[in-house]
């Protein structure tokens, strides 16, 4: 697939987007600093060494993507959405985005009780199909390809054939993952980041994350 990263200078942004690169999908990252995307391209492209090229330009050239992927962090997410949102009409937004409020993010605080997903996806509207996804999981290990990354993904939206694809390029990325019901369920995952951030810092560790038990391997 064609995918647009939006805010793929970020760690969870540029590590999903070398594991798809790796996968043969084409990517572009997006910044609102073209020059910053452009970097960031360029240290991926040292880290794929040859093995695929990864694009940088404007969050608004990415967005021209087949599909498009929001890893900015909160306080961005809707005005960036919004600064594509002519350019996502049709198409599927992966959505990453947790609701975390500095400095207490080891405490859940979701934004008028609710998933900052589901607002999104009322801004934008029916004509986009916005998936809520990869919230829990740590981009410590992303960048090392032969590193398992020991997490599954829920996955979240209220068009089931969006949520396949979705799955699918989680896979891609070498993760579980599971339909997780309607896009309201985001609130779950987009709760359960700051508990994990949480165990983080009580047990010293870089990137804890959940399993689903009692389905079959995938």
């Amino acid at each position: 697939m064609n995918i647009g990263v939006l805010g793929g200078t970020g760690k969870e942004g540029s590590g999903l987007a070398y594991r798809w690169a790796l996968k043969g999908h084409k990517i572009i990252i997006g910044s609102r600093d073209p020059a910053k995307a452009e970097a960031g391209a360029l240290e991926l492209n040292r880290l794929l060494e040859g093995k695929a090229v990864v694009r940088g330009a404007n969050n608004l050239d990415a967005a021209q993507a087949e599909l498009v992927v929001l890893t900015v962090p909160y306080a961005a997410q809707l005005a960036t959405a919004e600064s594509v949102a002519e350019r996502l009409a049709g198409k599927i937004l992966i959505d990453v985005t947790v609701p975390l409020m500095p400095p207490k993010v080891d405490r859940a605080q979701l934004p008028n009780g609710e998933s900052a997903v589901v607002a999104l996806q009322r801004r934008l509207g029916a004509a986009v199909k916005v998936v809520s996804a990869f919230q829990n999981v740590s981009a410590t290990h992303l960048k090392d390809a032969a590193h398992a990354v020991d997490c599954d993904v829920l996955v979240c939206g209220d068009d089931a054939d969006a949520r396949e694809v979705v799955i699918g390029l989680a896979r891609d990325a070498g993760l579980r993952a599971w339909h997780a019901g309607v896009l309201a369920n985001s609130i779950a995952a987009e709760a359960l980041t700051s508990v994990l951030i949480a165990i983080n810092k009580r047990y010293k560790v870089a990137g804890s994350g959940i399993r689903i038990t009692g389905l079959p391997s995938q």
